[in-house]
Protein backbone atom coordinates (compact mmCIF):
# COMPACT_ATOMS: atom_id res chain seq x y z
CA UNK A 1 0.00 0.00 0.00
CA UNK A 2 1.12 3.56 -0.52
CA UNK A 3 1.09 6.15 1.83
CA UNK A 4 0.17 9.78 1.74
CA UNK A 5 -0.22 12.75 3.82
CA UNK A 6 -3.63 14.99 4.09
CA UNK A 7 -4.89 17.33 6.35
CA UNK A 8 -8.69 18.43 7.20
CA UNK A 9 -10.70 21.42 7.10
CA UNK A 10 -9.50 21.61 10.87
CA UNK A 11 -6.03 21.31 10.03
CA UNK A 12 -5.45 18.13 11.62
CA UNK A 13 -2.50 16.32 9.83
CA UNK A 14 -2.74 12.72 9.01
CA UNK A 15 -1.22 9.38 6.81
CA UNK A 16 -3.21 7.90 4.82
CA UNK A 17 -2.65 4.36 3.13
CA UNK A 18 -4.12 3.73 -0.33
CA UNK A 19 -4.29 0.89 -2.96
CA UNK A 20 -6.76 -0.86 -5.02
CA UNK A 21 -9.43 0.16 -7.52
CA UNK A 22 -13.36 0.20 -7.18
CA UNK A 23 -15.83 1.76 -4.98
CA UNK A 24 -14.39 4.01 -2.31
CA UNK A 25 -13.77 1.87 1.29
CA UNK A 26 -12.76 3.88 4.27
CA UNK A 27 -11.31 1.58 6.37
CA UNK A 28 -11.13 2.61 10.15
CA UNK A 29 -8.40 0.58 12.35
CA UNK A 30 -8.95 -0.27 16.01
CA UNK A 31 -7.03 0.95 19.89
CA UNK A 32 -3.50 -0.90 18.26
CA UNK A 33 -3.34 1.62 15.01
CA UNK A 34 -2.19 0.01 11.61
CA UNK A 35 0.54 -2.20 11.78
CA UNK A 36 3.11 -3.02 9.40
CA UNK A 37 1.09 -5.73 7.42
CA UNK A 38 -2.34 -5.50 7.05
CA UNK A 39 -3.74 -8.21 5.28
CA UNK A 40 -7.42 -7.64 5.75
CA UNK A 41 -6.55 -4.37 3.52
CA UNK A 42 -4.55 -5.71 1.20
CA UNK A 43 -7.21 -8.67 0.39
CA UNK A 44 -10.01 -5.89 -0.02
CA UNK A 45 -7.78 -3.72 -2.26
CA UNK A 46 -8.21 -6.45 -4.79
CA UNK A 47 -11.56 -5.61 -5.16
CA UNK A 48 -12.25 -1.86 -3.69
CA UNK A 49 -10.16 1.14 -3.52
CA UNK A 50 -8.94 1.39 0.03
CA UNK A 51 -7.95 3.92 1.89
CA UNK A 52 -7.26 3.62 5.90
CA UNK A 53 -6.43 6.27 7.68
CA UNK A 54 -4.40 7.28 11.06
CA UNK A 55 -6.31 8.31 14.20
CA UNK A 56 -4.79 11.55 15.26
CA UNK A 57 -1.91 9.86 18.23
CA UNK A 58 -1.27 6.75 16.39
CA UNK A 59 0.99 8.51 13.35
CA UNK A 60 4.29 10.42 13.60
CA UNK A 61 2.52 13.59 13.65
CA UNK A 62 1.78 14.55 17.18
CA UNK A 63 -1.73 15.06 16.96
CA UNK A 64 -3.11 13.40 20.14
CA UNK A 65 -4.54 16.53 21.73
CA UNK A 66 -7.10 17.23 18.35
CA UNK A 67 -9.74 15.84 19.31
CA UNK A 68 -10.96 15.26 22.88
CA UNK A 69 -14.47 12.75 22.50
CA UNK A 70 -16.51 10.92 20.63
CA UNK A 71 -17.92 13.77 18.78
CA UNK A 72 -14.51 14.74 17.69
CA UNK A 73 -13.49 10.96 16.61
CA UNK A 74 -16.85 10.98 14.57
CA UNK A 75 -16.57 14.71 12.76
CA UNK A 76 -12.51 13.88 12.39
CA UNK A 77 -13.45 10.57 10.05
CA UNK A 78 -15.96 12.52 7.76
CA UNK A 79 -13.27 15.33 7.20
CA UNK A 80 -10.70 12.87 6.44
CA UNK A 81 -13.34 11.59 4.28
CA UNK A 82 -14.16 14.64 2.61
CA UNK A 83 -10.06 15.74 2.75
CA UNK A 84 -10.30 12.54 0.53
CA UNK A 85 -13.05 13.38 -1.66
CA UNK A 86 -14.75 11.03 -0.93
CA UNK A 87 -18.68 10.34 -2.04
CA UNK A 88 -20.53 7.76 -0.27
CA UNK A 89 -17.63 5.64 0.61
CA UNK A 90 -17.87 2.36 2.32
CA UNK A 91 -17.42 2.52 5.81
CA UNK A 92 -15.70 -0.22 7.72
CA UNK A 93 -14.43 -0.42 11.02
CA UNK A 94 -12.46 -2.65 13.43
CA UNK A 95 -13.59 -2.52 17.15
CA UNK A 96 -12.94 1.06 18.51
CA UNK A 97 -13.22 1.87 14.56
CA UNK A 98 -16.30 0.04 14.36
CA UNK A 99 -17.53 2.22 17.06
CA UNK A 100 -16.80 5.33 15.23
CA UNK A 101 -17.76 4.75 11.83
CA UNK A 102 -21.15 3.51 13.82
CA UNK A 103 -21.39 7.35 15.18
CA UNK A 104 -20.50 8.64 11.92
CA UNK A 105 -23.13 6.38 10.17
CA UNK A 106 -25.47 8.10 12.66
CA UNK A 107 -24.44 10.96 12.50
CA UNK A 108 -24.82 11.00 8.58
CA UNK A 109 -27.03 7.86 7.29
CA UNK A 110 -27.05 9.28 3.48
CA UNK A 111 -23.35 10.22 3.31
CA UNK A 112 -22.10 6.41 3.18
CA UNK A 113 -22.77 3.37 1.24
CA UNK A 114 -22.63 0.00 3.00
CA UNK A 115 -21.31 -0.28 6.68
CA UNK A 116 -19.10 -3.13 7.85
CA UNK A 117 -18.60 -3.53 11.70
CA UNK A 118 -15.79 -6.16 12.57
CA UNK A 119 -16.65 -6.44 16.02
CA UNK A 120 -17.64 -3.48 17.17
CA UNK A 121 -16.99 -1.40 20.48
CA UNK A 122 -19.18 0.94 21.80
CA UNK A 123 -22.37 -1.13 23.72
CA UNK A 124 -22.32 -2.36 27.28
CA UNK A 125 -23.71 -5.38 28.69
CA UNK A 126 -23.95 -5.28 32.50
CA UNK A 127 -24.45 -8.88 32.13
CA UNK A 128 -20.83 -9.42 30.19
CA UNK A 129 -18.72 -7.12 30.53
CA UNK A 130 -15.39 -5.97 28.59
CA UNK A 131 -12.02 -6.78 29.73
CA UNK A 132 -10.01 -3.47 30.65
CA UNK A 133 -7.97 -3.51 28.39
CA UNK A 134 -5.96 -0.65 29.74
CA UNK A 135 -5.56 -2.35 32.70
CA UNK A 136 -4.16 -5.45 31.06
CA UNK A 137 -0.04 -6.47 31.04
CA UNK A 138 1.19 -6.75 27.44
CA UNK A 139 1.59 -10.25 27.85
CA UNK A 140 -1.84 -10.69 28.65
CA UNK A 141 -3.67 -8.95 25.41
CA UNK A 142 -2.58 -11.99 22.90
CA UNK A 143 -5.01 -14.57 25.33
CA UNK A 144 -7.60 -12.01 25.20
CA UNK A 145 -7.46 -10.81 21.70
CA UNK A 146 -6.60 -13.98 19.50
CA UNK A 147 -8.10 -17.46 19.26
CA UNK A 148 -4.56 -18.43 19.06
CA UNK A 149 -2.33 -16.41 21.53
CA UNK A 150 0.85 -18.51 20.21
CA UNK A 151 0.09 -16.68 16.64
CA UNK A 152 -1.46 -13.44 17.84
CA UNK A 153 1.66 -12.85 20.22
CA UNK A 154 3.72 -12.37 16.44
CA UNK A 155 1.07 -9.94 15.59
CA UNK A 156 1.15 -7.65 18.75
CA UNK A 157 4.83 -7.84 18.59
CA UNK A 158 5.49 -7.23 15.03
CA UNK A 159 8.72 -8.97 15.26
CA UNK A 160 10.23 -6.19 17.93
CA UNK A 161 13.69 -7.15 19.33
CA UNK A 162 12.69 -6.61 22.90
CA UNK A 163 16.93 -7.05 23.54
CA UNK A 164 17.08 -3.78 21.16
CA UNK A 165 16.45 -1.40 23.99
CA UNK A 166 16.11 1.94 21.65
CA UNK A 167 13.55 -0.11 19.77
CA UNK A 168 11.63 -1.04 22.51
CA UNK A 169 11.27 2.07 23.89
CA UNK A 170 10.09 3.68 20.89
CA UNK A 171 7.63 1.09 21.09
CA UNK A 172 6.02 1.66 24.61
CA UNK A 173 6.23 5.69 23.39
CA UNK A 174 4.65 5.26 20.70
CA UNK A 175 2.05 2.36 22.29
CA UNK A 176 1.43 4.60 25.60
CA UNK A 177 0.16 7.46 22.75
CA UNK A 178 -2.07 5.39 21.50
CA UNK A 179 -3.74 3.97 24.40
CA UNK A 180 -3.94 7.87 25.83
CA UNK A 181 -5.93 8.49 22.85
CA UNK A 182 -8.15 5.32 22.65
CA UNK A 183 -8.62 5.68 26.26
CA UNK A 184 -10.54 9.31 25.02
CA UNK A 185 -13.62 6.85 24.18
CA UNK A 186 -12.54 3.44 25.87
CA UNK A 187 -12.05 4.11 28.97
CA UNK A 188 -13.28 3.24 31.46
CA UNK A 189 -15.45 1.51 29.57
CA UNK A 190 -16.58 1.77 25.86
CA UNK A 191 -20.36 3.55 26.47
CA UNK A 192 -21.15 6.53 25.13
CA UNK A 193 -24.65 5.98 24.72
CA UNK A 194 -24.13 5.08 20.68
CA UNK A 195 -26.94 2.33 21.96
CA UNK A 196 -29.43 5.42 21.99
CA UNK A 197 -28.56 6.74 18.30
CA UNK A 198 -28.29 3.44 16.28
CA UNK A 199 -32.21 3.62 15.27
CA UNK A 200 -30.14 6.58 12.94
CA UNK A 201 -27.81 4.08 10.85
CA UNK A 202 -30.40 3.66 8.31
CA UNK A 203 -28.11 1.73 5.74
CA UNK A 204 -27.54 -1.39 5.52
CA UNK A 205 -25.23 -3.00 7.72
CA UNK A 206 -23.02 -6.16 8.00
CA UNK A 207 -21.51 -7.72 11.46
CA UNK A 208 -18.58 -9.55 11.53
CA UNK A 209 -17.53 -11.45 14.44
CA UNK A 210 -15.33 -14.00 15.63
CA UNK A 211 -17.05 -17.02 17.27
CA UNK A 212 -14.19 -17.46 20.01
CA UNK A 213 -13.84 -13.45 20.45
CA UNK A 214 -13.33 -13.29 24.24
CA UNK A 215 -12.72 -9.52 24.22
CA UNK A 216 -16.37 -8.38 23.20
CA UNK A 217 -18.15 -11.54 23.34
CA UNK A 218 -20.21 -13.21 20.81
CA UNK A 219 -23.33 -12.42 22.91
CA UNK A 220 -23.10 -8.38 21.60
CA UNK A 221 -23.67 -9.51 18.21
CA UNK A 222 -26.86 -10.08 18.86
CA UNK A 223 -27.37 -6.59 21.23
CA UNK A 224 -25.79 -4.80 18.20
CA UNK A 225 -28.66 -7.04 15.72
CA UNK A 226 -31.65 -5.67 18.12
CA UNK A 227 -30.82 -2.10 17.61
CA UNK A 228 -29.56 -1.70 14.17
CA UNK A 229 -32.56 -1.42 12.18
CA UNK A 230 -30.75 -3.15 8.65
CA UNK A 231 -28.26 -5.85 9.79
CA UNK A 232 -26.86 -9.57 8.78
CA UNK A 233 -24.54 -10.99 11.15
CA UNK A 234 -21.49 -12.83 9.62
CA UNK A 235 -19.47 -15.34 12.11
CA UNK A 236 -16.35 -16.32 11.98
CA UNK A 237 -14.83 -19.77 12.63
CA UNK A 238 -11.68 -20.31 14.56
CA UNK A 239 -11.16 -16.54 15.44
CA UNK A 240 -11.03 -13.74 17.80
CA UNK A 241 -11.32 -10.64 18.57
CA UNK A 242 -8.19 -10.36 15.59
CA UNK A 243 -10.44 -12.07 13.20
CA UNK A 244 -8.90 -9.89 10.44
CA UNK A 245 -5.66 -11.11 10.82
CA UNK A 246 -6.32 -14.75 12.32
CA UNK A 247 -9.01 -15.55 9.69
CA UNK A 248 -8.49 -13.05 6.41
CA UNK A 249 -9.85 -14.73 3.77
CA UNK A 250 -12.58 -15.51 5.54
CA UNK A 251 -13.42 -11.81 6.88
CA UNK A 252 -12.29 -10.11 3.54
CA UNK A 253 -14.90 -12.36 1.34
CA UNK A 254 -18.33 -12.17 4.09
CA UNK A 255 -17.02 -8.06 3.79
CA UNK A 256 -16.81 -7.86 -0.09
CA UNK A 257 -19.87 -9.92 -0.69
CA UNK A 258 -22.24 -7.59 1.59
CA UNK A 259 -20.34 -4.40 -0.18
CA UNK A 260 -20.40 -6.21 -3.51
CA UNK A 261 -24.51 -6.71 -3.49
CA UNK A 262 -25.16 -3.14 -2.23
Amino acid sequence: MSERAIETRKGIACTVREAGDGPPLLYLHGAAGLYDEEPLLDALAGRFRVLAPEWPGYGEQETEDAIEDMLDFALHGWDVADALGLERPHLVGHSMGGMIAAEMACLNPHGLGRLALIAPAGLWIDEHPIPDLFAMLPFELARVLFHDPKAGEKVLTQGLDFGNMEALQAFLVGNARRLGTAGKILFPIPNRRLAKRLYRQTTDTLLVWGRQDRFIPPVYAERWQSLLPACQLAWIDEAGHMAPYEQTEAVAEAIAKFLDAG
